[in-house]
């Protein structure tokens, strides 16, 4: 089949609507799952035995089992209990979920490099916890953390496809929606991947714009 330009260009904006779609779903799971983690990583610090142990649980069931099944429980299988939300609310949530358990570990390892110094020095100035983690760990703790973090949310982009199993029209379901009805794939599924290939190089180089100006380079 040869490549036809004027197919392309008739396709294109149908796609670059896909495109925003997984845009959007991408930083609404970043955000999510920027708090998620962070969540989880202070239950996993509570002194509450019960607590800790509960959510270190649960975020080792979601990190171990496929996003894939995650996002068809959340679709497909509430609404039999009366959840009912939308595709790309259910697709954001799944990701935001999912990705959370990740970044909890980012989190907890950017606590804990926090030196022991700090937290004593904390309580010496007779600051309440509050004020120690919002004055003195966490504006010490999630510089070096944004590396690591602006990975995993790369890796939840390259993910989004999997949001079509859903039926949220991002730029795979919209290609493979085009593809379908003219029976035509070469360019679609070519554009899909010139897509992804295209924001990922570009999410590569801030993440090592980012790496230079906040990563903590041992020598």
């Amino acid at each position: 089949m040869e490549w036809d330009w004027n197919f392309v260009w008739e396709i294109m904006p149908t796609l670059i609507e896909g495109v925003k779609i997984t845009i959007l779903a991408t930083l609404l799971g970043s955000v999510l799952a920027a708090m998620v983690g962070l969540a989880i990583a202070l239950a996993r610090r509570s002194p509450n035995k019960g607590l800790s142990r509960s959510v270190g649980f649960l975020a080792e069931f979601i990190r171990g089992t496929p996003l894939l099944v995650q996002l068809y429980f959340i679709f497909y299988v509430l609404p039999d209990i009366g959840i009912l939300l939308p595709p790309l609310v259910a697709g954001v949530i799944g990701l935001g979920l999912h990705y959370g358990t990740y970044t909890a570990e980012v989190y907890r390892a950017g606590i804990d490099n926090v030196p022991r110094g700090q937290w004593e020095a904390a309580k010496a100035c007779n600051l309440n916890a509050r004020q120690t983690w919002t004055h003195i760990i966490m504006p010490q703790a999630i510089p070096p953390m944004i590396p690591a973090l602006a990975n995993y949310f790369i890796a939840m982009f390259k993910e989004t496809p999997l949001l079509s199993a859903i039926t949220v029209l991002e730029l795979m379901n919209q290609a493979k929606s085009v593809a379908n009805t003219y029976y035509r794939y070469v360019e679609p599924m070519t554009l899909v991947g010139a897509f992804f290939l295209a924001i990922s190089l570009f999410s590569v180089v801030l993440l090592r714009w980012l790496e230079r100006r906040y990563g903590r380079i041992e020598k």
